[in-house]
């Protein structure tokens, strides 16, 4: 059966590479989930790169876009927020589920959907909790549960390594984050992945069971809240926001949208980069055995992951001003999006980019964190995570095979992984 999923991704690959180059240039669009899926959207990037690096499409599932597929453009619009707006959205949204939430309620935005000044005071409300002091201290407890996890996997028997070691991981440490109830925290897992799976692709079927889940998620967070309000401040993130100066008197819709926002961060992004270090990793035996002979290399070895994987496909902006770039003029309220996927493949920037090379020289020359005011709050303690794990696998497992193509995302935000089989033949 697994012969026969390599066949028809192959087969899927191919027509798609075809697609990418036959189809006229300015129908071409990279918005499309399963090209994801089937990891079969490289070539599209490819040509748009080289052909059209501002590249208009004028509609889709998504609505009219703009694809920013180089880095140094890229760069330059994630570090423009005068005229490169998140105010009103940082991803694009499907048409079919822009009427996610209860047109009656009320609508919230977090931090990373501001513009300066009322992002940057949210955003320094939650920072303390990722700072370099914070993540030392939580640093001891995320090694010892990366400990319990790798000591509890089965050894010879086949596996998801995303459930039972990525998930499980961030997961745990999401839960700390939020002093979330820990018996419960596979419903962060839950929550997240509802949130960023298109319905009918993940775990709810459709809009309505969209909102109801989401307003389970809000609930239960809104208990929290009460709860951490009427008592006195501590570290973690709720009460952080309960008691700031500049996020206590929020409105329950912003706080939500903050709780989506570090639920998602806090989860998807580095639960997938962990699976993905395990499937490069794979790809590439002769990486494999360079980290073998030298376990220093992890901390170069996660940068290049991160590159590589780049767990978060694009974020999206909309202008706030008429814009030449690249010989093209975005209009005022254009959507545009930056494409790190693309970008973390430019080999105008990044040498040999589409090779996983563990030793790069400088192996975080990548963009999958963002840059300017909205680069990842949480980037520390991703590889932070990514780091222990590889630290504590190397003690203990001298291989980790993949047996089969793993299940990707069906998402062109989150570049992830819902089922990857393994095995770990011995036990150091």
């Amino acid at each position: 059966m697994a012969d026969g999923y390599v066949d028809v991704l192959r087969d899927k690959r191919e027509a798609a590479r075809k697609a990418a180059y036959e189809t006229p240039l300015e129908e071409l669009h990279p918005a499309r989930a399963s090209l994801f899926r089937d990891d079969a959207m490289w070539p599209v990037f490819a040509r748009l790169r080289a052909e059209s690096p501002i590249h208009y499409t004028p509609d889709s599932n998504y609505g009219a876009y703009w694809s920013i597929t180089r880095y140094n453009d890229i760069l330059a619009v994630d570090s423009n927020h005068q005229v490169f707006s998140s105010a009103k959205g940082i991803t694009l949204t499907p048409k079919a589920a822009q009427g996610f939430r209860d047109p009656n309620a009320p609508s919230g935005a977090n931090f990373i959907a501001m513009d300066p000044p009322r992002h940057d005071v949210q955003r320094k409300t939650v920072s303390p909790a990722l700072s370099p002091m914070a993540l030392s201290v939580m640093a001891p407890l995320i090694r010892e549960r990366a400990g319990f996890i790798l000591d509890s996997l089965p050894v010879g028997e086949e596996f998801d390594w995303v459930d039972l070691v990525s998930k499980e991981l961030t997961t745990m440490t999401l839960a700390t984050l939020f002093n979330f109830p820990f018996e419960e925290r596979r419903k962060l897992t839950f929550w997240s992945d509802a949130m960023t799976s298109p319905p009918g692709h993940g775990p709810v079927a459709d809009i309505a069971e969209l909102r109801k889940v989401m307003g389970e998620c809000f609930s239960y967070f809104t208990g929290l809240w009460n709860e951490r309000v009427n008592a006195e401040p501590t570290g973690d993130l709720i009460s952080m926001l309960a008691h700031g100066e500049e996020t206590r008197h929020m409105s329950m819709a912003d706080f939500h949208a903050n709780v989506g926002l570090l639920i998602i961060g806090g989860n998807d992004t580095t639960r997938n980069t962990i699976s993905g270090s395990v499937l490069a990793l794979n790809q590439n035996p002769d990486q494999y055995a360079k980290l073998r002979a030298n376990p220093d290399l992890i901390p170069s070895m996660v940068s290049e992951t991160i590159r590589w994987q780049t767990p978060l496909a694009h974020m999206a902006r909309t202008t706030t001003q008429d814009f030449e770039m690249g010989g093209k003029t975005i209009k005022e309220g254009d959507k545009v999006v930056m494409w790190y996927v693309s970008g973390n493949r430019d080999d105008t920037v990044i040498e040999n980019p589409d090779a996983y090379i563990i030793d790069r020289p400088r192996p975080r020359q990548h963009m999958s964190f963002g840059f300017g005011i909205h680069r990842c709050v949480g980037n520390r303690l991703a590889e932070l995570q990514l780091t222990i794990i590889w630290e504590e696998i190397m003690k203990r497992f001298p291989d980790i095979q993949v047996l089969a193509e793993p299940k990707r995302s069906y998402s062109i935000f989150v570049k992830g992984y819902e089922d990857m089989r393994v095995v770990l033949p011995t036990r150091l």
